[in-house]
């Protein structure tokens, strides 16, 4: 008689990837947690969202670029991380990240819950080629465009623009 336990014949349900690509975790981002290359910018986003749910704070670390690993705190990164509740990640857009390119930006929000507080992570997030690895390499900062006014300022003795009936002077250019 044997004391060897014996395999159920059931299998595991297969786990599904917290990054919402609808692929299971070992088959997207499972693989780049493990050390493979991100083949785009997308999958690393992807997978860098996984790595807060999964607690990988190395993979955190590693898919930085240079300038980015000087400021990463992993006590930072890991108490964030187990402090929220990952609820799910949106792509909204992509640019590059092609095979030939050495940079791309992946638009995003990350839905996230802490101190009981659903919350939103928005970023259009630059990526570049370090290496030939893609990195992240932070938020891309749209340029302020000033604001020009097509019409003429009015004139102190001019009828204010509200409607009231006054002088500008004696209404709103007081």
């Amino acid at each position: 008689m044997s004391t060897q336990p014996t395999a159920t014949s059931s299998a595991p349900a297969t786990e599904s990837c917290p990054c919402g690509s609808g692929k299971s975790f070992a088959d997207c981002c499972g693989l780049i947690l493990a050390g493979a290359p991100a083949p785009t910018p997308e999958a690393l986003m992807r997978s860098r969202y996984s790595a807060y749910g999964k607690r990988n704070y190395i993979h955190l670390e590693r898919s930085l670029s240079a300038a980015q690993r000087a400021d990463f705190s992993p006590a930072d990164a890991k108490t964030w991380a187990e402090s929220s509740e990952w609820l799910g990640l949106e792509i909204r857009d992509t640019t590059g990240g092609g095979p030939a390119d050495t940079d791309g930006t992946v638009s995003f929000v990350a839905a996230f819950k802490t101190a009981g507080e659903e919350r939103k992570h928005v970023e259009n997030a630059r990526f570049i080629r370090e290496e030939g690895l893609w990195v992240y390499d932070g938020q891309v900062v749209e340029k302020a465009v000033p604001v020009r006014h097509a019409e003429p300022k009015p004139g102190r003795n001019d009828p204010c623009s509200c409607g009231s009936g006054k002088k500008y002077k004696k209404c709103h250019g007081a």
